[in-house]
């Protein structure tokens, strides 16, 4: 162990530039002398309120109410315009080239003020020139095969408007936008009931009605509480109408998705404590965009609320709130004690109660660029706020940076097995996330590791998204693959991965019981010491593990840093130099990213 040990590395402008308004502000009563479209930066007709809901950087949250927003930012989906009136054929060109940078930004998705200057400033445009430039930019979006939905149009002064378009177009290898939620929560909390509630559009009895088509075994109905992973979907068309099973009588999983310009996929997870493994497998191997917090307005802030939120900014994932249970009790005692857990040292978030249409898009449009909460108080028996829900899910965007999903989209394909499924006639199946690369049908992959860190060769039959057939996966995306019935399988289990066959490549995949990773320790009663044995997540692989060295210490304490290295103690996992690790063990919790592995073998030739 000391020679092994001695390997041990302890050390381990968008480019669109505004043109400048020819003839200084623009006039209340119609078009300027220029008829371009100008992005001006002078404030002179600008209200002269200053306020809104400050981050630590300093920004607003995008509110009208507010009077201002914060300056346009340099990058993302979000783009200001102060009119798009009567562009020249050449403007017009570099406009939709604009979108379309805008577009690749959001993942399909761009947030559009108009009547709004760079700096930020309302300044609003006359009915005709507002009507112009909405013209205008569906004009662009219709150019480039987009749709645009008007979020909301405000009145600030002198008959002047602003107002905020979303424009949205599906990318051209998918059928539609998809955002991952995992919905987390205590198990009194509601949260089968409320997906129950938003998927079957049909609100609940009070006893607990709408959650039975949540639950996926005999004993969660008989004790209502989730034990296991279960996937539903909320979808959106191209005007924001909802999507569901009520949309009309005969609505199917694969109807939803063949109609939505957007899917919500929503995982159920478990709230027991029993089932924390559970729970916590399925946020580090799905790798949700968001998390949904459930809390019972009854019950408040309890044990498992805690654990979840801690566990969430630990895998740095932006989240939300529900307050559920309003129709029984006020949330008022419950939002507050939200309030002070949000803002303590620990976490500094700043949470923020969604109260009306603007500010739940305001939320949707602005939750990973700004460090907001959004709370929502709701209802399951009587509807109370479940349409601000859905108003905000409906703006909510993946997330991910087009360059980070090019980036993604160029690696060797990595697909991580979370679910596994035996369906007659088709043999078995294998659920999970595409890490990294491209996944069509019948490509030849390799799945692994086995007990001898080797990885068998197989192909990829078939393959569905959200229950619906399909031809090609891209990294980010989760999906369920079969294989050729006349294949030779070994014994497959979660925390496989299946990777591209890369011929007879001298760098041949391979498993590895050791690995070393720079770890932080969140939360430990005592000490850490060598021997240590925790339950690790790595993707979806979740396997006890012992440490068999510290560097740099005998210990670790709460808040301490050290380069670590593990043992698995079951059987190999494949491991790469980068992945996020998080370890726990009862109360005590730690975070990490993995920097060096030893594979068992790298001589291994598979059979």
């Amino acid at each position: 162990m000391e020679s092994f040990l001695s390997l041990f590395d302890p050390n381990q402008d968008d480019g669109f530039d505004e043109e400048p308004e020819l003839n200084g502000n623009s006039s209340g009563g119609g078009s300027s002398s220029s008829d371009y479209e100008t992005d001006a930066n002078s404030n002179e007709c600008a209200l002269s309120l200053v306020g809104g809901i400050p981050t630590e950087r300093g920004n607003l949250i995008f509110d009208f109410e507010q009077g201002m927003l914060p300056p346009e930012p340099q990058i993302g989906n979000v783009e200001y315009k102060l009119k798009l009136v009567n562009p020249s054929k050449q403007r017009f060109e570099q406009l939709v080239t604009q979108m379309k940078w805008r577009l690749r930004e959001g993942n399909g998705e761009a947030i559009y003020e108009i009547g709004v200057s760079d700096a930020g400033y309302l300044q609003g445009l006359s009915d005709k020139d507002m009507n112009a430039s909405l013209t205008t930019l569906k004009q662009m979006a219709h150019h480039l095969g987009a749709s645009t939905s008007v979020l909301r149009r405000k009145t600030i002064s002198a008959r002047r408007v602003v107002a905020e378009v979303l424009v949205r177009k599906i990318p051209d290898d998918q059928h539609n936008i998809e955002v991952r939620v995992a919905v987390l929560g205590g198990a009194d909390a509601g949260k089968s009931t409320l997906l129950g509630v938003l998927t079957q559009d049909e609100l609940d009895n009070g006893h607990g009605r709408a959650r039975l088509n949540m639950f996926r075994h005999m004993h969660e109905i008989q004790s209502g509480r989730t034990s296991c992973i279960s996937h539903e979907t909320l979808g959106f068309d191209a005007l924001g109408n909802v999507v569901n099973y009520k949309y009309n009588e005969m609505m199917t999983a694969e109807e939803i998705s063949d109609r939505s310009s957007k899917l919500v996929t929503f995982m159920d997870l478990a709230g027991h404590r029993r089932y924390m493994r559970t729970t916590v497998q399925a946020l580090s191997g799905y790798s949700p965009h968001y998390a949904m917090l459930v809390v019972s307005a009854g019950s408040g802030c309890n044990d498992t609320t805690e654990e979840h939120l801690a566990i969430v900014r630990a895998l740095d994932m932006p989240f939300f709130i529900l307050v559920t249970k309003t129709d029984i009790t006020s949330p008022d005692a419950t939002v507050q004690e939200l309030c002070n857990l949000l803002t303590t040292i620990g976490c500094r978030k700043v949470p923020f109660v969604v109260t009306n249409t603007d500010e739940a898009i305001s939320a949707g449009s602005n939750q990973v660029s700004e460090n907001i909460v959004p709370i929502f108080c709701v209802s399951n028996v009587t509807g109370t706020g479940l349409n601000l829900v859905t108003k905000f899910l409906y703006v909510l965007s993946p997330g991910i940076s087009n360059a980070e999903k090019d980036r993604l989209e160029q690696e060797s394909c990595e697909f991580q097995v979370d679910e596994i499924f035996r369906v007659s006639d088709v043999g078995p199946v294998v659920g999970g996330l595409l890490v990294q690369g491209v996944l069509t049908e019948n490509m030849p992959m390799k799945i692994g590791p086995l007990p001898n860190g080797s990885f068998h060769p197989v192909t990829v039959n078939t393959i569905h998204r959200n229950k619906a057939p399909c031809r090609v996966v891209r990294a980010g995306q989760s999906a369920s693959l079969s294989f050729s019935l006349d294949q030779d399988l070994p014994t497959l289990r979660s925390g496989m991965v299946l990777l591209g066959d890369t011929g007879n490549s001298p760098d041949e995949p391979c498993g590895t019981y050791f690995f070393q990773a720079k770890v932080s320790v969140l939360f430990h009663a005592t000490a850490i010491y060598v021997g240590f044995q925790t339950t690790v997540h790595i993707g979806s692989i979740r396997q006890t593990a012992v440490i068999r060295g510290i560097m740099g210490g005998e210990r670790l304490g709460t808040n301490d840093c050290a380069s670590v290295m593990f043992e698995f103690v079951g059987h190999p996992e494949y491991v790469r130099p980068g992945m996020r690790i998080l370890f726990r063990e009862g109360t005590s919790k730690g975070i990490g990213v993995v920097t060096q592995v030893f594979p068992v073998n790298k001589t291994i030739v598979t059979k």
